[in-house]
């Protein structure tokens, strides 16, 4: 007997068929996983190894261990190319529906608003956990290729071997999903407002890079711990030993903060959004 789950299951089966099945979202995943390929050759092809503080943080440390190509990538890509593939998702969620004519049908079933919404929102953060991970497996692969693999020595001076490095780095890439998880409930707010997927898309990204802005800005430090990225880039804590996991914390808090208040803005908008206009 079918349960009364089923059409909302049934339904995020549907959405996460169709966001995999796309184009477009196999062509962003593929940038994302020629950013760690770049690194990677970039420095292996270099007549001098990088040194400390020299271009983006861990990059030094790749020729001494191909597990940092992950997350020298995950460094280059969070502010800018992450952010920009989840926001084209996130953008897209409700407001290409509407633009293509297909939300009216979709809420004829017996999904209703607040599954459809749930489900977009699932979809958007099944595709921040698949970016990350193409950035992390991608960067791992490329660097176990070209480069030696081994003990890790971490940023508190200790060295772990490779099985416990493995799971640091899905800690790393566990960091950055969450982190990626506010700004997709900010796209899918955003996405309810318009019915032009691009405007939504845009808007989103902009929102993303604001928020960066922002928190670069010394004059707006009381600012900084309420905005969507200032924990972004926190995962180095997740390299020491032991863990620190204060950073993590915070930014999971801070993001859920993010989930809850857009997520509770999508839906008043959307629960009153006329679909037949």
């Amino acid at each position: 007997m079918p349960s009364e789950a089923s059409p909302g299951w049934a339904l995020l089966g549907s959405e996460l068929s169709v966001l995999f099945r796309r184009r477009r979202t196999w062509a962003m995943l593929l940038a994302l996983a020629a950013i760690p390929v770049l690194i990677a050759v970039a420095v292996r092809l270099s007549s001098s190894p990088p040194g400390p503080g020299e271009g983006p943080p861990f990059i030094d440390r790749i020729t001494q261990n191909g597990l940092f190509v992950s997350v020298t990538a995950l460094v280059v890509t969070v502010p800018l190319f992450l952010p920009l593939t989840v926001g084209v998702v996130a953008g897209d969620t409700i407001a290409g529906e509407a633009g293509l004519g297909t939300l009216r049908y979709l809420l004829i079933a017996p999904a209703g608003r607040v599954r459809l919404l749930l489900v977009k929102l699932a979809g958007a953060a099944a595709f921040c956990v698949a970016a990350t991970l193409t950035v992390v497996l991608t960067g791992a692969a490329i660097g176990a290729a070209l480069f030696p693999v081994g003990p890790v020595t971490l940023l508190s001076g200790d060295t772990v071997g490779t099985g416990e490095s493995v799971v640091r780095s899905l800690l790393v890439a566990g960091y950055v999903t969450v982190s990626l998880l506010g700004l997709a409930a900010v796209g899918l707010f955003v996405s309810t407002l318009t019915e032009v997927p691009v405007g939504a898309m845009a808007t989103t990204v902009v929102l993303a890079i604001v928020s960066q802005v922002l928190d670069s800005l010394a004059q707006l430090e009381w600012l900084h711990p309420w905005l969507l990225s200032h924990h972004w880039l926190g995962f180095a804590d997740l390299l020491r030993n032991p863990v620190a996991w204060g950073s993590f914390i915070d930014n999971a808090l801070l993001q859920a903060g993010y989930v809850l208040t857009f997520g509770a803005l999508a839906y008043g908008r959307f629960m009153t959004k006329d679909v037949l206009s």
